[in-house]
Formats: C-alpha cells, sequence, structure tokens
C-alpha cells in the first residue's frame, strides 16, 4: 500500500471537547459515589508513631478513615522499571513508614468533597523523624559512581589537541509535569469486579498492579480511560493513590473518587530531577567537531534507581570520531522521579546545543553552518544507517522561513526599532523513534457502524484523529458511526502510550487491520460487483459483519513481545533496531527581544521544523509542535521547583507560584514538517512528534540570548537577574 499524504483535517474530538460532552475519568457519574482526600505526611522520612483520628470520626458526613492498619495484606505493585507496575516501589500506607515529604498517611472518605477535606485537615499525627537529604547539594545526598553510557575513539587526546575547545557546566532544575487534568481515581467494586475510571497512558499497569497490589484476578479488574487531559509522562503508570482508592471501595461497598489536590501532587507524583552536565567540545581548524565529552549528575530517589539516558541524544547529534559520556546518579529523600516530556533530551540538549554554539563562535564559524557541516551520515554509535534523518532539510528550511541570512554575527549587534536588544538563535533536537507491539481488532457491520478496538491512549495528543485518518482512508464505510475504542484493556491489550511511539504503534496496525479485512471482504464479495460501501454491500448479503484482526510489533521484536504487551508491561522497541537506527528530528530557530534596562527577555517568534517521517494528521502534529515549543520556553525561562532543603517540600506547589507561560508570553511560533515518510520503521512511514518538539528549544534560546547580549547563561531558567 503506498503511503498517502494525508489532508489536514479537524480534530474528531473537537467538537464534543469545546461542548463539554467528553468525560475525564472524574466526570465519570456513579450512583452512590463517596468522595476521599488523603492527608500528606508532614515530615521526610521516619516513621508513624500515633494517630489521632477522633475530630476526623466525628465530622458528620464521614464514612471511614483509613491509616496503614487497614491495608494489611495489601502488597506494593512493584516499580514499573523492575518488572512492576508503580511509578515507585514504595506504595504508601502499607506500614508506617515514610520515605519522602507528602505522602498519604490516611485516607478520609465522606459524603462530599467538602466533608472529605475538612476531616482530612483534622487528622493528626505523631512522627519520629530521621534525617535526610532532599536536594542534591545536601550533605545527607548519596552521590552513586559515575557510569560511563558511550565511548568511542581517544575523546581527551583529541580534546588535548584540538584547535579550539570549550568547557561548561550547565544546571536544569527540578520540574513538574502540572497537566491541567489532576491525578483522579474512581473505583467502584460490585459483584466481585472492580472498576476502575482513571486518566492514565497505562492502563494495562493499572490493570495487573491493582490486581496484584489486592490479591485479585486480573479478569476482574476493569479500567476504563478513553481521555487524557494531558499526561506527560505523569500519568505513565500505577499511582500511590489508586490502590487506596480501590480498597477503600471494597471496604466500603460503594463507589469512591479522589482527585488529588495539585499541590500534593508536586509530592506524591513523579518529576523531570534536577541534572547537572560538563561538556567539553574540540574542532579542528576547519570547524570540524572532532571531540566531545558529556558528562552528567542526576538527582535520584533512595528506594529506586531511575536511570538517566542523557547521552542516547548526545552521542548521536553530530558525526563525531571521538566521544565519551557517563552519568552519576545522587540519592536524594523524595519520591521516584520519572519520565516528563522529553525526559532527559531537554536538559542533555540545553547543555549539549549551548556548548556547541560556543564552540562555533569560538571557531568563528556560523552557528548553523556549523551544525550543518558536523551532520552525521550514519549513526556514530553502531555504524547503522539511520533508517531516515532530514536534520539538514529541517535546518535549511528553518533558516530559510527565518530569514537567517540577514543575522548579524557579532554578539550585541542587531537592534530593534524601539532599542530592544535583539538576539537570533538556533539549535537542534532529536527523540528516539520507537514502537510497541500493538493489537487492532476492526469489525464493520452491516448496520452502518464501525467499531475499531485498538492499543493506544488519547492524552490530547490527538490519537483519535490519526487512528481515524488511517481507518477512513482505507475503508469505504460511514465516517459519522465509527466507535474508536482505547484506553480499554477490556477491548484489547493497551500498551504504555508515551515516548512518542503512540501514533508510531497505532497507525500502522491499524493500517494493517485495514488491509486485513479488505481482504475478507473481498473474498466474500467473490467477484461479484460492489454497489454502494461496505455497509451496504453487507447488507446486501446478508452478512452481520465482517471483521479482521492484527498484531504488530517494532522490527526485530520477537512474538514472545505480546506477553509483556498483554500483561501491562512496558514492551517498546528502539532506537537500536537490528539493520538500522532511528529517530525524529527537530531544528529550532529563535528571535529574543531583551529590554536594555530591566533585562526582561521576550521571545516574538520561533521557527520550528520537524522530521517525523509521515505526518497523518496535520493539524494535531502542528498543535504537538507549537505545544512542545510553549513548554520548551518554559523550561528555558519560566518553570522550576522550590524545594526547601530544610524541609524537604517544594514551597512553590500551585500554578500562581510554580511559573508558566501564559499567552502573553508566546509569540509566533512557524511550525514546518519535512513530511518524507520513514521507509524502514514501520509501512505508515511515521515516527514519533510529541517529545522531540521540546527538544533544542531552551538551548536555542539559549544562544538567542547570547547573540543578543554577549552574556552565556549555563542555568535554567533563565531570568532578567541573571542579564543585569
Amino acid at each position: 500500500m503506498m503511503t498517502p499524504t494525508y489532508p489536514d483535517r479537524a480534530r474528531v474530538d473537537a467538537r464534543d471537547k469545546v461542548l463539554g460532552a467528553t468525560l475525564f475519568a472524574a466526570d465519570v457519574p456513579l450512583a452512590r459515589l463517596a468522595h476521599a482526600m488523603t492527608v500528606p505526611s508532614r515530615i521526610v522520612r521516619g516513621r508513624i508513631v500515633a494517630f489521632d483520628l477522633a475530630a476526623a470520626r466525628s465530622v458528620k458526613g464521614v464514612l471511614a478513615v483509613l491509616t496503614w492498619h487497614d491495608f494489611e495484606g495489601v502488597k506494593s505493585p512493584g516499580f514499573l522499571m523492575r518488572g512492576g507496575y508503580a511509578f515507585q516501589g514504595h506504595q504508601p500506607m502499607l506500614s508506617d513508614r515514610l520515605v519522602h515529604r507528602g505522602e498519604p498517611i490516611a485516607l478520609v472518605i465522606a459524603e462530599s468533597l467538602a466533608i472529605a477535606s475538612d476531616a482530612a485537615a483534622q487528622v493528626r499525627a505523631e512522627y519520629e523523624e530521621m534525617p535526610f537529604g532532599a536536594v542534591m547539594e545536601a550533605p545527607l545526598a548519596q552521590a552513586l559512581e559515575a557510569t560511563p553510557t558511550h565511548t568511542r575513539g581517544d575523546t581527551r587526546a583529541a580534546l588535548a589537541t584540538a584547535a579550539f575547545r570549550v568547557e561548561g557546566e550547565y544546571l536544569s532544575p527540578l520540574q513538574c509535569q502540572n497537566p491541567m487534568e489532576l491525578i483522579s481515581t474512581t473505583a467502584a467494586w460490585q459483584d466481585g469486579t472492580l472498576t476502575l475510571h482513571e486518566g492514565t497512558q497505562n492502563s494495562g499497569a493499572l490493570k495487573f498492579g491493582v490486581a496484584a497490589a489486592l490479591g485479585l484476578d486480573p479478569a476482574r479488574v476493569e479500567v476504563k480511560s478513553p481521555y487524557l487531559g494531558g499526561g506527560f509522562g505523569q500519568k505513565n503508570s500505577l499511582q500511590g493513590q489508586t490502590v487506596l482508592v480501590a480498597r477503600a471501595a471494597m471496604l466500603l461497598g460503594r463507589p469512591v473518587k479522589l482527585v488529588v489536590p495539585r499541590a500534593q501532587l508536586f509530592h506524591t507524583s513523579s518529576f523531570r530531577p534536577a541534572s547537572r552536565h560538563r561538556v567539553r567540545l574540540g574542532a579542528d581548524a576547519q570547524g570540524r567537531l572532532v571531540a566531545a565529552s558529556h558528562e552528567a549528575d542526576m538527582q535520584n530517589g533512595r528506594e529506586d534507581t531511575f536511570a538517566a539516558n542523557f547521552s542516547e541524544l548526545t552521542a548521536r547529534l553530530y558525526d563525531t570520531p571521538n566521544y565519551e559520556s557517563s552519568v552519576r546518579l545522587v540519592r536524594t529523600d523524595v519520591q521516584t522521579p520519572g519520565f516528563m516530556r522529553a525526559p532527559f533530551e531537554q536538559p542533555a540538549a540545553f547543555a549539549f546545543e549551548s556548548a556547541v554554539d560556543e564552540l562555533a563562535h569560538a571557531a568563528g564559524r556560523d552557528p548553523l553552518a556549523f551544525r550543518l557541516a558536523n551532520d552525521a551520515v550514519r549513526d556514530p554509535v553502531t555504524g547503522h544507517p539511520f533508517s531516515s534523518r532530514f536534520l539538514k532539510a529541517c535546518l535549511e528550511e528553518g533558516a530559510r522561513r527565518f530569514g537567517w541570512e540577514r543575522r548579524s554575527a557579532a554578539p550585541a549587534s542587531m537592534r530593534a526599532a524601539d532599542g530592544m536588544l535583539v538576539g537570533w538563535g538556533v539549535a537542534v533536537g532529536a527523540y528516539k523513534a520507537a514502537m510497541s507491539p500493538s493489537i487492532a481488532r476492526l469489525r464493520v457491520r452491516a448496520d452502518g457502524s464501525t467499531r475499531l478496538s485498538v492499543s493506544g491512549h488519547e492524552m490530547g495528543q490527538g490519537i483519535r484523529t490519526a487512528i481515524f485518518a488511517a481507518l477512513t482512508e482505507g475503508l469505504a464505510i460511514d465516517p459519522d458511526r465509527v466507535e474508536i475504542v482505547i484506553g480499554d484493556p477490556g477491548a484489547v491489550p493497551q500498551h504504555l502510550t508515551a515516548g512518542s511511539w503512540g501514533t508510531a504503534s497505532t497507525v500502522p496496525v491499524v493500517r494493517q487491520a485495514v488491509q486485513a479485512l479488505q481482504a475478507r471482504f473481498d473474498a466474500l464479495r467473490d467477484g461479484r460487483p460492489v454497489q454502494g460501501n461496505l455497509h451496504q454491500m453487507l447488507a446486501r448479503w446478508r452478512r452481520p459483519h465482517v471483521e479482521a484482526e492484527v498484531r504488530l510489533r517494532a522490527p526485530g521484536q520477537p512474538d514472545a513481545v505480546f506477553e509483556r504487551l498483554q500483561r501491562g508491561l512496558p514492551a517498546a522497541g528502539g532506537p537500536d533496531y537490528p539493520a538500522f537506527v532511528s529517530f525524529s528530528h527537530v531544528a529550532h530557530f529563535v528571535e529574543v527581544r531583551i529590554e536594555p534596562g530591566t533585562r526582561r527577555i521576550r521571545v516574538p517568534r520561533v521557527v520550528s521544523v520537524v522530521d517525523c517521517g509521515r505526518v497523518v494528521s496535520p493539524r494535531t502534529a502542528a498543535s504537538q509542535v507549537r505545544g512542545g515549543v510553549v513548554w520548551g520556553i518554559g523550561a528555558a525561562l519560566r518553570e522550576a521547583a522550590e524545594v526547601d532543603p530544610r524541609h524537604g517540600g517544594v514551597l512553590n506547589n500551585d500554578l500562581a507560584d510554580y511559573v508558566l507561560p501564559v499567552n502573553a508570553d508566546i509569540g509566533d511560533i512557524d511550525v514546518g514538517f519535512i513530511d518524507r515518510p520513514d521507509p524502514l520503521l514501520n509501512e505508515a512511514g511515521v515516527k514519533g512528534i510529541g517529545e522531540v518538539a521540546m527538544v533544542g528549544v531552551s538551548a536555542a534560546i539559549a544562544n538567542a540570548i547570547f547573540h543578543a547580549t554577549g552574556r552565556r547563561l549555563r542555568t535554567l531558567p533563565m531570568r532578567a537577574e541573571d542579564l543585569l
């Protein structure tokens, strides 16, 4: 089947969302619904000595106040990256032990949210505290031994003889995902079946993780997650409250809903850990990048090991013959950190692409020309070919759109008519092109309806629209009566949807299901003329339906990988495949304007051009890129969780003080796509876009600030006071 060029079309769920008809997990109405509220720990590390629950239990309308004593026999679902299902191995409220500030110590269930919240505020606990270190700089933080990650050539010797050398340390802070939809769980226990409504990127992990924790048969656990109001990695596994709410529903015999307050989420869910990066680069007299060294420290918790992967990006961005990298984890007393949009690539690109710009300046080279001259043709790590790589085209098209030829080379040499300092910066990014095993079950009925059940989750990225495009492009069906079922492991097994593999995993399997169903229809037709669409033909032949089921895995994966999919475990492959390496790529061009007196930094325009294979849903793809750029602006100029080292908590744990970009901070974002199908990764030619869209934005802004002022900023976020 030829890979088509897909038209721009509206989101299939846009109207319902605008009208408020879309039901998110916390919106599902259930009879006799009770409301829950958690009580957070006031200490970081230690144990609970005693509770005083009398005041809370005396509040009218309170149904129960549960503590760890009520969860006897419940087990931890286990850490996702160690064969379990949860974002961390520590499940709160299974004992008196406390390992991080803010973890739940009690769960109040009441007839209303107001009553539950009031009673939760009256729970008192006595603690036995232990010393802690909540930040990497704390005396009790534990730095582990550095681990080499990628090595080729003789980097130290090449650096020593390089004609031009730069070295710098770059800092990225702790950041929190803050999706618009809060984390919530609604649980109902009826006739021996537990039903969970939760916005999640991994409904399979909820199904099997809760079953394991509560000792239930997974067949008796149903999970419904048709929509998320944003995930960004925060919702990619089982959360700490899910088991608690499920147990409460079983104990009370009525549905229970908990919506975790945003202030608590800063302490009870995963986050992007703080990191330090030391980058050393060397170039020869001709401007060739001959050596690169990237050493990183990354914050960790004490309960689990969340491994860092910064060099997957920096080892492959350029054709560098000598490269070395290492990472050192620093254990602190926090919840286990995790994935947040472009989890390692955002801080790694900020550090590395800032250093590349410094090296280009030191060598007297234009930063765009320097990057073009050092582009890699084959994967520098494995020597394998790239499945496709159009980074050079991204740079050239971005430069054309941006008007890069009008850039004055000298720092602090460009001014606007109103006297504002003007800076132009460029940076590139990449993100692995991964795929997860997926299953699609397609049924077309004679009554005019079509039902497609497929692995994947809709978290706002527009995967339903991409699925709809692939489905209706290949079949003559009624587009107004299509039902797309995702986020429901009771329909087909659901993969963890993250890491930009959602569309790249789902669209190819849908296309194959379309082909399989069309082949079955043709066999039924047996040469008879086609008169009307598939529904009409089935009705004419007195056939109630025709259906097909297809399974698809990433290149080189064995069939056994479907067992992981069916058990709710991560199963994605990439970027290293048996015969090739696959990445998506992006080039960002940024203009900043800086007020000479106050040094306020503004970003009036950005041009971003992306190589993500075939673009199946142009409108939602462009939306993903714009969203990624906004995230990059936030990371560059606004976002940082301020941790109080004395008490171990995040001080700015709300959207009033955790500063994010608003509409007034965002100028024009011009998005372009190369839109050339990848010939090797999958037959649809699709690669990911949601993560790569953010990678490199912060570095491009830093490079533009240097061009505007002549001052190099190496710590995120970059604020006006850093330029005073």
